[in-house]
């Protein structure tokens, strides 16, 4: 009898090696973190501090999603229905709707890292220090959860999938 090839259906294996948990308390950390910056800005530089985070946001995310989309296209990685535009915490900014392979996933956020950092830095030249400043700290602040979770995985092995759900992120090999 030879195997029914049509309408069948291909399954994947995947191995949990890591899952991170997000417990409420990093939550609510997290969520504190640019409160506590924005009071130290508006101290020690400025009092327009608390508009220029607020400016610095949406453009941070903005910066964010042209490198990510940049590092995919120009790498040759699939991005259609795979990326998305995502606004839940702690995961804000253009991140993977589906699992994601960890090389991928490093190679975007690194380049999200550095290349974000030199644009922040080029402010300096127009911009209030104040408003350089904010947008240093958004662009970390956004890049700090996966970061932290980049860290996390950093002795694992590299050719695992990554999966990143509101309350964890899973690390599975194949």
């Amino acid at each position: 009898m030879e195997p029914n090839t049509k309408g069948a259906a291909t399954f994947y294996q995947y191995k949990l090696i890591k899952k991170i948990n997000l417990t409420p308390v990093k939550l609510r950390i997290y969520i504190a973190l640019p409160l506590f910056f924005v009071v130290l800005e508006t101290v020690f530089l400025s009092w327009w501090s608390i508009l220029f985070m607020i400016i610095a946001a949406p453009v941070v995310i903005w910066i964010q999603y042209v490198i990510s989309r940049s590092v995919l296209v120009i790498t040759g990685h699939p991005i259609a229905k795979r990326w998305r535009l995502s606004y839940r915490l702690p995961w804000l900014g253009y991140m993977p709707d589906q699992y994601i392979s960890y090389g991928i996933f490093r190679k975007v956020q690194m380049h999200n890292f550095w290349i974000g950092l030199c644009i922040a830095a080029l402010f300096i030249v127009w911009s209030p220090p104040a408003f350089t400043v904010s947008l240093i700290i958004c662009h970390l602040w956004v890049l700090f959860p996966r970061l932290y979770t980049l860290l996390r995985l950093n002795r694992e092995e590299k050719n695992g999938m990554l999966k990143f759900t509101s309350t964890d992120v899973s690390y599975y090999s194949q």
